[in-house]
């Protein structure tokens, strides 16, 4: 598998190569990169110089024998390190939920002019809907006394709660597709993709507001009891769990709206973007700021509201699988997973 670069703003990864990863001898035979896994992953130039840095050949030490005899044994920490499988030098890059994301380095106006639905809202026509609702609402009132316009340490606790839902709703999903011995209908990877983006968006928030040490205990306490009490609703009813991210994801946008005004209005500074930003959403390296980087979040944040009260709706309507409305664009085969 080989990297091609280019001045674009993306990088692809080729299928039909294998010179990225070294060889390996194990058994006493060579084993060739053909047998390591492809990702088939985009990301931005700034990512490709990671990628010069971070991979690195195995290189023949011929001294390695003879000062073993003089030294003796490797230390365990420095034998692990020389026994790292070629795979892991590969680093894997989270993507972005728009897969237009990298197609171009992203401004202030291509953020704005995104059609995030700020106000769009899905009204409860199910008594478990209703409830779902009044949860989510009933959750945000000690949010707004606690925070109230530290919108940076509440951004912290929406996201560190925002990122449990889909590694809960993708782990049971696997085991029930695993026990049930049948493929899943195409959710395991979405559910994860978004919860990877919720994990991004933290450590974004992280590198820009320093929660302390009594709001990183308060958080991590609301996240276990948030984990618990969501974990078992899925197990009893996916569709109302999927409400529930839903709704939460709506007052989500209305959060990083009101966050953006704070900005608008001079009580937030609107710093540089921090890099991790800048190399997630492919903004400009030269211009992007907070605001820019609030405005990137949002507009995911829309993306997994719409998808989870889509979920809810497959569910109630009896249609869970993907598959038979999917759009095939390229030439892959049409296998279910």
């Amino acid at each position: 598998m080989s990297i091609a670069l280019s001045n674009t703003s993306s990088i692809s990864l080729l299928r039909n190569a294998s010179s990225l990863r070294p060889a390996a001898i194990i058994g006493g035979r060579l084993v060739t990169s053909t047998q390591t896994r492809a990702f088939g992953i985009k990301t931005t130039i700034r990512a490709q110089e990671y990628i010069s840095k971070m991979i690195k050949k195995d290189k023949p030490n011929e001294s390695s024998e003879k000062d073993m005899q003089i030294k003796g044994p490797l230390p365990l920490k420095d034998r692990i390190l020389n026994d790292m499988p070629p795979e892991l030098r590969m680093p894997v890059y989270p993507e972005p939920m728009r897969p237009d994301t990298m197609d171009h380095t992203w401004n202030t106006h291509d953020l704005e002019s995104l059609d995030v639905g700020p106000t769009k809202h899905r009204i409860p026509d199910r008594i478990s809907d209703k409830i779902a609702l009044i949860a989510v609402k009933s959750a945000r009132k000690p949010t707004d006394i606690f925070f109230r316009n530290k919108y940076l340490h509440r951004s912290v606790m929406l996201e560190v709660v925002a990122a449990v839902p889909g590694m809960v709703g993708a782990l049971i999903r696997h085991i029930k597709s695993l026990q049930g011995m049948r493929h899943d209908g195409g959710w395991i990877g979405h559910l994860l993709h978004e919860a990877e983006n919720e994990r991004m968006h933290l450590m974004t928030w992280m590198e820009v507001g320093k929660p302390v040490l009594w709001e990183r205990a308060l958080i991590a306490t609301v996240q276990s009891g948030f984990f618990a009490v969501f974990s078992l609703l899925y197990m009893c009813s996916p569709r109302t769990a999927h409400r529930v991210v839903g709704y939460l994801e709506e007052e989500a946008v209305t959060s990083y709206t009101h966050f953006l005004k704070e900005i608008d209005e001079g009580r937030i500074e609107n710093v540089k973007a921090p890099e991790i930003a800048i190399a997630y959403w492919n903004l400009d390296p030269e211009t992007a700021t907070l605001r820019d980087v609030v405005l990137a979040v949002r507009a995911d944040e829309a993306l997994h509201r719409d998808t989870n009260h889509h979920f809810s709706d497959r569910i109630l309507a009896g249609r869970e699988s993907l598959f038979e409305d999917l759009d095939y664009t390229d030439n892959k085969p049409r296998i279910k997973y």
